[in-house]
């Protein structure tokens, strides 16, 4: 059956990593809790992904985290094919081969999506201990590419662009589908920032990885890390993924989220159904645990407002950071504003009309369907992101408004009716407003 990757994730995927909180350390236990409280407190909203991260494979990750947050060439498990498999000691429900199914099922039981991070390649152990390839006459160091590694993770060698290293993603990928994985997050291929000469090294390992889905009779949503990812290659990224991430790792600093809005500008053209440009994990709520250092976000509760009207009008997938079992009250009415997560639809248009050092605004249109009616919904999001509180305005002609209609403040529920030609807020530092004509 031809499966089109676009039916994959029709909407911009919203769930849960572990990383930002856990690092290399979650177990078992731990992320069934979060995909509990997910499931009563989230899944209604659109929030369906409960995603391990990096290394769930290694044995002892994390105990040496004073000196490596990747223990070099540690100990990994692993099957006969050179398949990375859970850590038993961390995953219990995995012994005797059975991998992440049990946690998967688990997942599904309620109603959620199940994912796993990946490194990109094979495992180096594998090919020094010359493993066979699943399905094939060669063995692991005929396919593995030594020239081909990462500059911060010593798990894995890349895999050479032949028909027997695209065997080996075909047996990988059939694991992961037996498991019932729904989400694969691969890490050291979006951006091969080691080789600065060629950035986009890993290109064919895409493409090998994207053949062994269409293959492997599920639907598995393809996320590209890290970033940032080359505009030139958007069209290979649009082809082979349904994700890719537009930055390096982000975490919880304005700085960051100030430079966001020149990313998302240079990438607006090129959100589409089941493909998205990935501004990263919100770094909200409790983060830092498997870091050493357990703390609430550094965000402001305004950084924190701007942060996910951006993510929701820009198209990103929202990908949580915290531990969710630790949410307080005013972070969970963050995360559950059906008027502002209604605009995370590849259906809504955005369009950023100026930015500069002090501020930013954006346009969006969205069409929607009510019964046999098409209806034209309209956003106006203005962004103070200046130091200090200061007064953001644009025209109503620009976002394309009329004058009489009604529009209401996504945030706090205001109504204002369109009245002159200027639409003026007095906004907070790094703060931000966003109407709509809903």
């Amino acid at each position: 059956m031809n499966r089109d990757k676009n039916e994959f994730a029709p909407m911009p995927p919203m769930g849960w990593n572990s990383y930002d909180y856990y690092d290399t350390t979650v177990k078992e236990a731990q992320v069934r809790a979060n995909g509990e409280y997910m499931a009563a407190q989230l899944k209604e909203y659109g929030w369906q992904y409960i995603v391990v991260d990096i290394q769930w494979y290694a044995h002892h990750a994390g105990s040496r985290r004073e000196q490596f947050q990747y223990i070099p060439f540690g100990e990994l498990e692993m099957d006969e094919y050179g398949r990375l498999l859970p850590d038993p000691e961390r995953f219990p429900s995995s012994v005797n081969g059975a991998g992440f199914a049990p946690l998967a099922e688990y997942i599904h039981s309620l109603g959620l999506k199940f994912g796993i991070h990946i490194m990109r390649g094979i495992p180096r152990i594998a090919a020094h201990s010359r493993l066979p390839i699943k399905g094939t006459n060669v063995t692991a160091d005929e396919i593995a590419d030594p020239s081909s590694i990462c500059g911060w993770n010593p798990d894995m060698y890349g895999v050479r662009n032949s028909p027997e290293g695209q065997m080996y993603y075909d047996s990988l990928i059939e694991l992961y589908a037996q498991w019932g994985v729904d989400f694969i997050k691969c890490d050291d291929i979006c951006n091969t920032n080691l080789y600065r000469e060629n950035q986009y090294s890993a290109s064919h390992e895409v493409e090998m990885l994207s053949s062994a889905i269409q293959k492997c009779g599920r639907e598995i949503v393809l996320s590209l890390s890290p970033g940032p990812a080359l505009i030139e290659q958007a069209w290979h990224y649009e082809t082979y993924a349904n994700m890719w991430r537009i930055t390096d790792d982000f975490w919880d600093k304005w700085e960051l989220l100030k430079e966001m809005f020149h990313r998302c500008q240079l990438w607006q053209r090129h959100v589409s159904k089941g493909c998205y440009p990935d501004c990263d994990m919100l770094p909200i709520g409790t983060l830092g645990k498997g870091f050493g250092c357990e703390r609430s976000t550094n965000f402001t509760k305004e950084e924190q407002r701007t942060m996910m009207t951006l993510w929701c009008l820009f198209g990103s997938p929202l990908m949580l950071g915290g531990e969710l079992t630790k949410l307080d009250e005013w972070t969970l009415s963050l995360l559950t504003n059906r008027q502002v997560l209604r605009m995370l639809t590849p259906d809504c248009r955005p369009t950023q009309l100026s930015l500069d050092e002090k501020k930013a605004i954006w346009k969006a249109e969205q069409i929607v369907e009510e019964g046999q009616i098409k209806k034209s919904m309209k956003y106006a999001a203005l962004f103070n992101l200046d130091d200090r509180t200061a007064k953001v305005s644009g025209s109503y002609r620009d976002f394309g408004m009329q004058e009489g209609e009604k529009l209401t403040e996504l945030w706090t529920g205001e109504e204002i009716m369109v009245q002159g030609d200027v639409l003026e807020v007095l906004l907070p530092a790094h703060g931000c407003t966003v109407y709509g004509t809903i």
